[in-house]
């Protein structure tokens, strides 16, 4: 998907203005039928029918149309239903939010079916109390990403009010991470990520890029509506794995999620996702019914781009361009280190508006190559790359080979230097780095459910005074092995060797008191 770049400036005042109304007229959080399109209801019957015709109205970053609609009539038939949506079965329609007219809305429209019920009431609710400052943040961030992403839904045949999925999912931030490791303003996983696109390596994680991401979502989520044909299941399995609600379909067997979630397979975080999504969608397209007409709205995400080398030191290109380095990883967010990946001849960096044709010529004569790399001295003979790169958390061996000009397999004699890809003045540990010291999902469940065992054992368990019998840990031992192979309860041999294991797990080779 190609952007051009829109390199026209607009005071703040008026951008202030514009996503006001952007926003009002539902094309910020966003949204294509602002009045009357086809009306969701227990006989598909409509009502008040008017047409939603798109026309150009305002030009933000990378020259990316956001329309505007207004009611019109339609030249072929004054009742045609007409909506965002371009893919099949889903094509021109706007849905009408029933049972909610006692809310006195501006907006009922919706090109996704939305509905009033207890759920979606209940998660109204908090973002209008609780979750207040949550919704206002997330707003606010939303002037900034929301007509761009908006856009590339649209231009892929999706309802743009699918922009609420990524609302719920991350408040519009690039670098939130779950802690099952779901990254991005989609949250995607990493084989989810890469099955639709997105580089993720030890230099980028496409996933935090909202322009590539929303493609990689917009063709998911396409994929997903095309399974199972209906927008609260495609959701659904957006959020739980589409296998999940698969099954669900079959058990229930029923393609109505309002009816599966009234079952216990599906866990409460995706009964609560649909929801969710919906009470975000009303409220966003209800601003100032909601009493939210005093947002302070980013402003709309705009940039040039520039083609720089494999290896360019990002710090020194800013300094060379007058930027801060943090507008640069501003703007670029896929990139995850102080340089651009060495494993590509070139990169398209993305630089604040005005400041390519500057930045066009600044490097000439490698003088923005990264070279400032921390040396390291190896410690024995015999060394290798990959034994290094274990112990600085590099996954990926050949990080370490480029930058040093030799190969994965390389072996090194002790008194040698390597250089590492953490700049000479920065700590290894810092920020930048964060990712190298994350802890595997499997890894964080193992030492929740630890803990909790530890806790149950304090409350219940009985320590044993002068223990007289002892077991020496093996191999593939367990507490609650140990404690079956040995006939005691796991809560007394807890606390019978409490200071033992407090802080860590057993090992191999730990000496349990038994009885």
């Amino acid at each position: 998907m190609e952007f051009k770049i829109d390199k026209r400036q607009t005071s703040s005042n008026n951008i202030k203005l514009s996503l006001l109304a952007t926003v009002t007229s539902a094309l910020l959080l966003t949204g294509c039928g602002t009045t009357s399109t086809q009306q969701q209801g227990s006989d598909d019957t409509t009502k008040n029918e008017q047409v939603v015709e798109s026309v150009p109205q305002k030009i933000v970053g990378n020259n990316t149309v956001i329309p505007s609609t207004v009611p019109t009539s339609h030249p072929e038939n004054p009742t045609k239903i007409t909506g965002s949506s371009s893919i099949p079965g889903h094509d021109d329609k706007s849905y009408y939010l029933y049972g909610a007219e006692h809310l006195n809305l501006q907006n009922y429209y919706f090109d996704f079916p939305v509905v009033y019920n207890a759920s979606v009431k209940k998660w109204i609710d908090y973002f209008l109390n609780k979750g207040r400052g949550f919704f206002e943040r997330y707003s606010a961030r939303a002037g900034r990403y929301a007509p761009i992403l908006g856009a590339i839904l649209e231009k892929h045949g999706l309802p743009r009010d699918l922009i609420f999925l990524a609302m719920a999912e991350s408040g519009f931030q690039n670098n939130a991470k779950s802690w099952a490791q779901a990254v991005g303003p989609w949250q995607f996983m990493p084989y989810t990520g890469k099955k639709y696109g997105l580089k993720i390596d030890w230099y980028i994680d496409e996933r935090q890029d909202p322009i590539k991401a929303t493609v990689a979502a917009a063709t998911y989520l396409k994929s997903l509506y095309e399974k199972f044909g209906s927008w609260e299941l495609a959701a659904a399995g957006y959020n739980a794995g589409e296998g999940k609600v698969d099954r669900a379909i079959r058990k229930y067997k029923t393609e109505n999620f309002w009816m599966i979630s009234q079952g216990r397979y599906l866990k409460n975080e995706t009964k609560n996702y649909v929801p969710k999504i919906m009470a975000l969608a009303i409220i966003g397209k209800n601003l100032n019914a909601y009493g939210f007409d005093d947002i302070e709205f980013h402003e709309p995400l705009d940039f040039d781009e520039v083609k720089v080398n494999g290896g360019t030191d990002l710090m020194i290109f800013a300094s060379k361009v007058n930027v801060d380095f943090e507008e640069i990883q501003r703007l670029n967010p896929e990139i995850k280190r102080w340089f651009t990946p060495l494993n590509v001849p070139e990169y398209i960096l993305r630089v604040p508006v005005g400041t390519m044709a500057q930045a066009g010529n600044i490097c000439e004569n490698n003088s923005c190559v990264a070279t400032q790399f921390k040396p390291y001295q190896t410690k024995s003979d015999n060394t290798s790359i990959r034994q290094i790169a274990s112990k600085f958390k590099i996954k990926d061996p050949g990080v370490l080979a480029h930058i040093n000009n030799t190969t994965p397999d390389a072996v090194f004699k002790r008194g040698q230097t390597v250089l590492l890809p953490f700049r000479a003045e920065q700590s290894t540990t810092d920020d930048m780095y964060a990712d190298l010291y994350e802890k595997p999902r499997k890894i964080v469940l193992r030492r929740n459910q630890y803990r909790s065992l530890l806790q149950i054992a304090q409350k219940s368990g009985r320590a044993i005074k002068n223990p007289t019998t002892y077991y020496t840990v093996t191999k593939g031992d367990s507490l609650w092995s140990v404690a079956r192979k040995n006939n005691v309860s796991i809560q007394n041999l807890i606390m019978t060797n409490y200071p033992l294991i407090k802080n860590r797990m057993i090992r191999v080779g730990d000496k349990l008191a038994i009885r």
